[in-house]
């Protein structure tokens, strides 16, 4: 297996066909198909689902193609860094983070980052911590911003101001409703909650705080799915109070949850060991500046 079929089968991934692959690439298409061959008896599994018009992935074909993206992608990041030793802060920086935190707080920071330095560019990937912090480990992105505890071993970090959990209240449930920007956790007793997989522990600690064990209709991994849900009328939503935006929608309320407040952690980390481009320590200087108030 080397670079070149991999880069064959990423086409074939992304177009679908093996014809218009080999457009794509400038060859023929039995050439093409016998490297593919090659390939699924190079490794002993069957990449391509062949049909009369089309190709589709196997389950064996998906894991090569995100491993084969991580590979284009570190070679891309490696290519990057050498040229860093004479550009200065320039460039393009991958960063993780989780869903929310993408849409809610990296903005802001992106923003501010690029007002002093408008010739960095960013690549954006998206998941939960785990992916993230995979994605790290494999030199894909170079900094994460994560909500669950991480490996401090492996990475540094920089604590940001934690955020409370917000509840998403349909209409339906009106005899909660009110004008007030809170709700007492007590509220939600014996109704049905879809929250985050990754918070269950923490809610169902807090919800026995508060006096009651939570009914919970359903436990998910990207809130914009539970904001979804709850716009349906299906269950109350407990979500980050940075995503109360993620979905437009006119049938639900959102409250800040109180009594006991909720607080979830959130953290931007990197790698200790490996190279860190200039774009990535302008961004983590930026970061620092931000939290802790300097200009």
């Amino acid at each position: 297996m080397d670079l070149r079929q991999l880069k064959y089968f990423l086409v074939i991934a992304e177009e679908g066909q093996i014809t218009s692959a080999a457009k794509r690439l400038n060859m023929a298409q039995p050439p093409l198909s016998q490297q593919m061959k090659m390939l699924e008896s190079e490794l002993g599994v069957q990449l391509l689902e062949r049909g009369s018009r089309s190709v589709r992935l196997t389950e064996a074909g998906q894991v090569l193609r995100d491993r084969a993206e991580q590979v284009f992608e570190l070679l891309n990041t490696t290519r990057r860094e050498l040229k860093d030793f004479h550009a200065g802060i320039r460039g393009t920086l991958s960063i993780g983070t989780v869903a929310s935190l993408g849409v809610a707080l990296l903005p802001a920071y992106i923003r501010e980052f690029r007002e002093q330095y408008p010739q960095v560019t960013f690549q954006l990937w998206e998941g939960d911590t785990h992916r993230i912090t995979e994605l790290l480990k494999s030199g894909v992105v170079e900094i994460g911003i994560v909500r669950s505890a991480h490996d401090e071993e492996i990475f540094h970090s920089i604590s940001l101001p934690a955020e409370s959990l917000a509840a998403a209240v349909h209409r339906k449930f009106g005899d909660i409703i009110t004008d007030s920007r809170y709700l007492s956790l007590a509220d939600l007793k014996a109704r049905p909650l879809s929250i985050h997989r990754r918070m269950e522990s923490l809610i169902l600690q807090c919800c026995i705080q508060a006096g009651f064990e939570p009914e919970i209709v359903c436990k998910g991994d990207d809130v914009r799915s539970l904001l979804a849900w709850a716009d349906h009328g299906v269950g109350i939503a407990l979500i980050p109070r940075s995503a109360v935006d993620l979905v437009p929608t006119a049938h639900l309320h959102f409250y800040e949850l109180v009594n006991p407040r909720i607080e979830l952690p959130q953290t931007v980390i990197w790698r200790k060991q490996g190279y860190v481009s200039a774009q990535a320590r302008g961004f983590l200087q930026k970061i620092t500046d931000i939290v802790s108030g300097s200009p």
